[in-house]
């Protein structure tokens, strides 16, 4: 690994962990030239998962946009971030299933909302009524009996 510091490539390792549920490693590393720390992390390269998108259009899976999703859905609420990052993380592990290299939209959104149904009723809500275009008062009327029967 070159140095960011010195540009030698002759390091060493002094620390190693897994994080984010042991799908990656995060490197302390000591340049032998300079001897500045530095930090690397390793993954495993994922292939590009392709969204179907409800109008047939694909395009790359983002983390961001989903993370950017959740934020919205749940906006001044008590959720702690680790729980974002939970939710995200198991989308992933969904995605990494999907074999096919494609996975529908749909898909994913219903995975979301089963787990924000679980987290906090109100974030599910807010992502359902954008998820599932609630088109009136009545639709979104019907989604909160359904979550008031269920409970």
């Amino acid at each position: 690994m070159k140095c960011p510091y010195c540009g030698v490539n002759k390091d060493r390792v002094i620390d190693s962990r897994e994080i984010k549920e042991g799908r990656e490693i995060r490197r302390r590393r000591l340049c032998l030239n300079c001897g500045k720390r530095f930090t690397t992390y390793e993954r495993i390269e994922i292939i590009p998962i392709m969204v179907i998108k409800k109008d047939g259009r694909r395009e790359p899976y983002q983390r961001e946009k989903l993370i950017k999703g959740l934020l919205k859905a749940c906006e001044k609420r008590p959720i702690p971030s680790d729980e974002l990052e939970r939710i995200a993380n198991e989308v992933e592990n969904l995605l990494q299933e999907a074999t096919r290299g494609e996975i529908k939209s749909r898909e994913i959104g219903e995975r979301i909302m089963k787990e924000l149904k679980k987290l906090d009723q109100v974030a599910y809500v807010r992502f359902a009524s954008v998820y599932k275009e609630f088109r009136d008062l009545e639709e979104f009327y019907r989604e909160l009996e359904e979550l008031r029967r269920e409970k």
